[in-house]
């Protein structure tokens, strides 16, 4: 049996089911960040049933919805990347979807051991009566949906600018993954083998991605310039041929860099530039918008992407303002040519 980690989630270890039902998702093979996003939930709301002296296995609908009353009444300190929907306190939406998605999880988990008969998370669900009046129970917790942050073309290059004080290696992953529209666990993980040169090409492993379902991307050719310097640096500190990018530091050198190196780089990269809501998703939300502003059809998009539904696409079609701007520009079009023929009809007959 595959431990949980002590050191980080010490309640859950010690508690059996927790710990079976985090080692059954580790064997099923979900990804990593999913793992530990899971143990996470489990060990605060541990720790909140352990103040308030309730049995896990038998807490009922009134303790649940007391977590979500803790959660949402934290105290949480505000930061300027915070984008917040008027409230001063309590966890961020998305924590608290996944939160509660892991409990709800769990106690399924538990049913199907026979431990409780019911899961008092419960889950939004269809009510007959209401579906088609357009009304469904709702789950615990109202779900919002965000555009991400987008930068301007000013915000893009003010970015630029500062990444060109950046290393060869910072420099190029950035082009990367603006270019081939990378996720953060997919530049990282990026090896040699993977790059085509011939092509301009690059093969994203499957194993390495967020629903495992592997593509071919390309690249442009000041990337290409890039990795063509970088791979004469990187031949310096070490003739390995596994990961692509490797650590310059002297702790770590020509060791591969993980995915918290990267976010590093891009925290330094967005208070330098002053672009605070920069992120490592930043680069590939602008580069599918810039497709979907391109014309490109929402099925490429998806596919460059590497999304299985074309629901997740259709927000790169919202953020580029493609289809809305379209029909304004017809019809702004439409309106002035009446406007002209009154003004004719009125000044001239």
């Amino acid at each position: 049996m595959i431990p949980v980690r002590r050191d980080r989630y010490p309640r859950t270890a010690e508690f059996d089911l927790a710990r079976r039902w985090v080692t059954i998702q580790v064997n099923l093979g979900l990804a990593r960040n999913t793992i530990d996003a899971y143990s996470r939930a489990l060990e605060d709301y541990l720790g909140f049933s352990h103040r308030q002296s309730a049995d896990v296995t038998s807490a009922a609908r009134d303790h649940i919805a007391a977590y979500v009353h803790d959660l949402t009444s934290r105290p949480n300190a505000r930061t300027s990347k915070t984008v917040t929907l008027g409230a001063e306190k309590g966890l961020a939406n998305a924590t608290l979807q996944q939160r509660i998605t892991a409990l709800r999880l769990f106690y399924d988990f538990l049913m199907e051991e026979g431990i409780r008969p019911s899961n008092p998370v419960g889950r939004g669900r269809y009510t007959p009566g209401k579906g088609f009046a357009g009304i469904r129970d709702r789950g615990l917790i109202p779900r919002y949906t965000k555009l991400p942050w987008i930068p301007n073309d000013e915000q893009w290059r003010c970015i630029l600018a500062a990444a060109r004080k950046q290393i060869m290696r910072n420099r190029l992953m950035l082009a990367l993954a603006y270019d081939s529209t990378l996720r953060r666990q997919e530049l990282c993980r990026l090896e040699v083998n993977d790059i085509d040169p011939a092509f301009q090409t690059i093969r994203i492993r499957a194993e390495n991605t967020k629903n495992r379902l592997a593509r071919i991307v390309p690249y442009s050719k000041a990337a290409g310039e890039l990795l063509t310097a970088y791979l004469s640096r990187r031949r310096e500190l070490t003739h390995d041929r596994g990961r692509l990018f490797i650590s310059e530091s002297r702790r770590n050198r020509g060791k591969p860099i993980s995915i918290w190196a990267w976010s590093k780089v891009v925290h330094d990269l967005a208070a330098e530039s002053g672009m605070i809501e920069f992120t490592t998703h930043t680069s590939r939300h602008l580069c599918l918008t810039d497709l979907a502003r391109d014309n490109w059809d929402i099925h490429e998009i998806a596919r460059f992407a590497g999304h299985r539904s074309i629901q997740t696409t259709l927000l790169y079609i919202h953020l580029s303002g493609r289809e809305l701007g379209a029909k304004i520009a017809r019809g702004m079009a439409e309106i002035h040519a009446q406007r002209n023929k009154l003004t004719t009809e009125m000044l001239i007959a």
